[in-house]
């Protein structure tokens, strides 16, 4: 039973920042903002999901072979999402998109001799 509400408390981990995240997709002002907001979405909502269900599939299922697929998963969102937002917001930025607000450290900047 305790077991149960740990799992449903870590799917509803994950629920929550997804909706946060969409809200700050929908919110927030330009195109890096929305980037942090959505890398935010995937990385931290699927990452209360997939612990909860590699518990369930531990525990409920007694699924070994689940519980390491739902790991596989959840590592490589985990390790890739964050990766992939980083080429995309450099790429934008080398596209000529800027953020609304001036910036104190321009560290892309830097990078392509600006």
């Amino acid at each position: 039973m305790l077991l149960r509400i740990v799992i449903d408390l870590l799917i509803a981990f994950g629920l929550i920042f997804a909706v946060a995240g969409t809200k700050g997709i929908l919110k927030m002002p330009d195109t890096f903002c929305r980037m942090q907001a959505s890398t935010c979405v995937s990385t931290l909502g699927v990452l209360g999901v997939c612990l909860g269900g590699l518990l369930y599939a531990i525990f409920v299922m007694g699924s070994a072979s689940a519980a390491v697929k739902v790991a596989l998963i959840g590592a490589l969102i985990f390790f890739t999402n964050p990766v992939g937002s980083h080429a995309i917001a450099k790429g934008a930025y080398q596209a000529g998109i800027r953020p609304e607000k001036k910036m104190e450290i321009d560290d892309y900047g830097r990078d392509f001799d600006e």
